[in-house]
């Protein structure tokens, strides 16, 4: 066939000019590409794609959806999720993450509380033992698919030094209580070593500082008035337990005429900055008033029926559209740092306590685990779903190991049959920070060595108790 010299020179012009069909354009780049994957994005309409891909830039996601999204970009690094789940990454919304170093010790003992714990903090805490705790307990937490956890404790500033070693995301609240502290005498010294701590990490891209008032029984009015105060002056957080015993219920009663919701309400704390953690023992009008100020809650089944004391109203809080989130207490209550393990009790305890196995289905407590989580932090509007825009914490699970096989629903088969070791890899900010089972950050061998020297010296310090 003979060319036609025109349309030859033609065509030379439009190769020199760039003029090539849209699919034949340099593709932009991306970070990350994780393809064939099972997608829950946790969005507003709770979009599933069975076979998709999130695109990664640095630190957030630039796409989501099906398969064909992948061939608009050029991917430094590509992930084959093998069909597996792909899931934001779940929200710890609180616990005591150091205390991974006393887990299993004075199980199933009365008072627990004030018979060990607290005594073995006096005696053993230290800035050692809060940062190996932590790596420790962060670990965990990467292992099992969070990405993201709300702390209290004591020598926050090394749970932080922790959390960025691990690469994990942590909002941290310096405790500040009414008695001597590991790291305070006074609450007034609490708030000073707070008052550090938050300057040094604020606008850290991992790492969100707080106060931690311990609770409304263990600091005075003046005292909780004045952590107040100083959120607002720094512009920061507050961490709290309300509402976590009838002991506590009956002590502000007697203190204030209140219940602890309306005591904290009084006093200037309940507001949007504060994360509240149990409210198990409240009323109605107290619902009402915690979702009036915007406060988030952090729900903790696991370590609560451990405890005899209740089930928090969860599933009425939820279908009320408070701030909720899924919490695993400290190690030493609950004994694990996983969500996956606290969401199969949700389920189920939530369908005992109210006699209806409809109740509490599985795609709300998902919901809870993730966006949920994120909402009750105030996050919402940068992680907790899978949404161009969003930090990129994202977390693959095995949906082929023989618990997950065969899979009828995403939302099930994560709720009642999923478990810690089902996740396979964890991204936070972006960054691969536990591939195919393998921590790529921390010696984790280093770590359990470490403490397990440490808790040689708890057992001797407990047996004089």
């Amino acid at each position: 066939m003979r060319l036609n010299p025109i349309l030859v020179v033609l065509c030379l012009l439009l190769v020199s000019t760039d003029c090539y069909p849209q699919g034949q354009k340099e593709l932009p780049s991306a970070d990350l590409i994780i393809t064939n994957a099972y997608v829950v994005t946790m969005n507003e309409g709770k979009d599933i794609f069975p076979n998709g891909a999130v695109v990664v830039q640095g630190s957030r996601i630039v796409a989501v959806g099906g398969a064909e999204i992948a061939r608009n970009f050029k991917a430094a690094r590509t992930i084959d999720a093998q069909g597996g789940i792909v899931l934001p990454g779940m929200v710890n919304t609180h616990t005591h993450v150091s205390m991974t170093v006393f887990r299993g010790l004075a199980d199933d003992v009365p008072d627990r509380l004030r018979r060990f714990i607290f005594p073995l903090e006096k005696m053993m805490v230290d800035r050692d033992l809060v940062y190996w705790g932590a790596l420790h307990g962060s670990v965990e937490m990467v292992q099992a698919g969070v990405t993201t956890y709300a702390d209290m404790y004591y020598f926050e500033d090394e749970v932080a030094r922790a959390a960025k070693e691990i690469g994990i995301r942590a909002l941290l609240g310096e405790t500040v209580i009414g008695f001597p502290s590991p790291d305070a005498q006074t609450p007034a010294e609490g708030i000073e070593y707070a008052r550090k701590f938050i300057n040094a990490y604020k606008n850290d891209p991992l790492v969100t500082p707080a106060l931690a008032p311990h609770a409304p029984y263990t600091l005075d009015a003046q005292q909780l008035r004045t952590v107040g105060e100083e959120a607002r002056a720094m512009d920061v957080p507050v961490l709290i337990h309300l509402a976590e015993t009838t002991r506590e219920v009956e002590t502000v009663r007697k203190l204030s005429g209140k219940t602890p919701v309306e005591y904290l309400d009084s006093v200037g704390l309940l507001d949007r900055r504060l994360l509240a953690a149990h409210c198990i023992y409240v009323t109605d009008s107290d619902i009402e008033l915690l979702k009036t100020r915007g406060v988030g809650i952090s729900h903790n089944v696991v370590s609560n029926i451990k405890s005899a004391k209740a089930v928090a109203p969860a599933l009425r809080m939820f279908d009320l559209r408070l701030r909720i989130g899924l919490g695993t207490d400290g190690p030493m209550s609950g004994n694990t740092l996983d969500i996956i393990g606290q969401m199969g009790y949700v389920a189920k305890l939530h369908k005992l306590v109210n006699q209806d196995q409809t109740v509490m289905p599985a795609i709300k407590v998902v919901e809870m685990a993730t966006i949920g989580g994120a909402r009750a932090l105030h996050m919402e509007d940068s992680i907790g779903s899978l949404e161009p825009g969003k930090l990129a914490d994202v977390v693959i699970i095995d949906n082929d190991s023989v618990n997950m096989v065969p899979m009828y629903d995403v939302y099930s088969s994560l709720v009642y049959a999923a478990n810690a070791r089902d996740v396979r890899t964890t991204i936070i900010h972006g960054r691969i920070i536990m591939e195919n089972r393998q921590m790529k950050t921390v010696d984790v061998e280093k770590i359990k060595a470490a403490v397990r020297s440490i808790s040689k010296k708890i057992a001797a310090a407990a047996a004089k108790l």
